[in-house]
This record gives structure tokens, sequence and C-alpha cells, in this order.
């Protein structure tokens, strides 16, 4: 293993490790970022009063226990196989971030609904006292109290992804783990190789969680919590 280390590390090799982890962080936030603000919407359209809206509620709700409940590469397949059905043409590296968006949307609804859930009834009844329409509450009462409770674990639920995202490599995109497999297959030593890539993934998730920490604490501070505010008013 030891003789291979100069030859490992080529510029070659490294090149491809780099576009690699490129490709791998650039799918995480992407698909996470959008299936994040796509939670948004759900929890809006969960949350919706009436009776009118009780099949809109239930579909919500069952959308969230499904995807959930299902393994993310039964999730890859199954968009792989849909969106090659109706476009023949369209990229893995957007089946992929579709199908993270998919399952980001699921897990990140439910951080954002106990989020929205932590402020107090209390204040919503008074926001609607003063006829404040449904989306002016979301946005000027409830979300700026909700954001340091939510920013944490969807942080922390990307710097998770990070480590899941090695399942696309089953269906050819060419992120780390995809990498690693190609580079053992050519000889070289599978502690060396995937020692390597182990170390890729933690120097792309280490400081998304070092970010989720330092906004933890001062999301978390009365400070913090006003600038929240501030910034959903804006």
């Amino acid at each position: 293993m030891i003789e291979q280390i100069p030859r490992f590390f080529s510029a070659q090799n490294l090149t491809l490790l780099l576009e690699a982890a490129g490709l791998t962080l650039a799918m995480t936030l992407v698909g996470c970022l959008i299936g994040f603000g796509l939670a948004f919407v759900l929890v809006f359209l969960r949350q919706t009063p009436g009776l009118w809206a009780l099949p809109l509620r239930w579909i919500c709700i069952a959308y969230v226990e499904v995807f959930r409940r299902i393994p993310f590469i039964v999730v890859i397949y199954l968009v792989l196989f849909f969106i090659q059905a109706v476009t023949p043409d369209a990229s893995l590296f957007t089946i992929a971030v579709i199908a993270i968006c998919l399952y980001a949307v699921a897990y990140t609804a439910d951080i954002i609904r106990g989020g929205i859930e932590s402020v107090p009834r209390t204040q919503v009844e008074a926001a609607e006292a003063m006829n404040l329409s449904r989306l002016q509450t979301q946005l000027k009462i409830v979300l700026p109290q909700a954001w340091p409770v939510i920013v944490p674990p969807a942080i922390a639920f990307a710097v998770s992804f990070i480590k899941d995202t090695a399942l696309v490599s089953q269906v050819g995109v060419f992120e780390l783990t995809f990498r690693g497999k190609e580079l053992n297959n050519q000889g070289y030593s599978g502690i060396l190789v995937f020692g390597t890539i182990a170390l890729c993934y933690f120097l792309l998730s280490f400081p998304l969680s070092l970010l989720g920490q330092y906004l933890e604490k001062r999301l978390g501070t009365p400070r913090g919590q006003r600038r929240a505010r501030k910034i959903w008013r804006t």
C-alpha cells in the first residue's frame, strides 16, 4: 500500500477526487435547499384550517409518512426509472438532486413543523385579533420565533445527508464513492482509496457541523432571535 501512495495522489487522481467532492457537495446543498424551501410550503398547506382543506392536509401527511419510511436508495431508483420513462435524456445529476429533494422535503417538513408548533398558540391568536392574515402571521410572528428551533436540526440533516449521497453512486453518479470504486478497481489498495474517501467526507461535513453549532449559539441568544425576526421581516 505504501508504495502506491505517490502514484495514487497524482494530479489526475486528485483532480478526479476534487471534482467528485464538488459534485457531492453540490448535490447535497442544491437538493436540501430546494427541499427545505418546499418543506415550508408543505407545512403551510398541512396546517391550512377548514374542512375544505382536509384532503390537502391528508395528502401532505401521507407524503411525509410515506417518504420517511422508504429507504433513500429505493427513492433514487424510483426517480431514475420514472424520469427516464418521461425524459430519457435527463442527466444523472438532475435525477440525484430530485431524489434528494423529495427525501429532504419529508424530513425537514417535520423539523419545520416542530419549530412552528414550539411558538405559543396565544401569539397566533393575538395576531389574528390584530386582523393579520395567516401568511402575515407566519412571516412576522411565528417564523421569527421558530427559526432558532428550526435551523440547527436542519443543518444537522444536511450534514448527515452528505454521507447518504454515497447511495447515488449505485445509479452511476460520479460522486466520491463512485470514484473510490473506480480507483479501487484500478488496483489501488482499498484501505488507501476508501481511507481517502472517508477523509473527504469528513472535510465536507465538518465545516457544516461547525456552522450549525455557530448558528445554534447565535440564534439561541435574545440578540440572535431579534436578528432572525429582522431577517424574516425584510
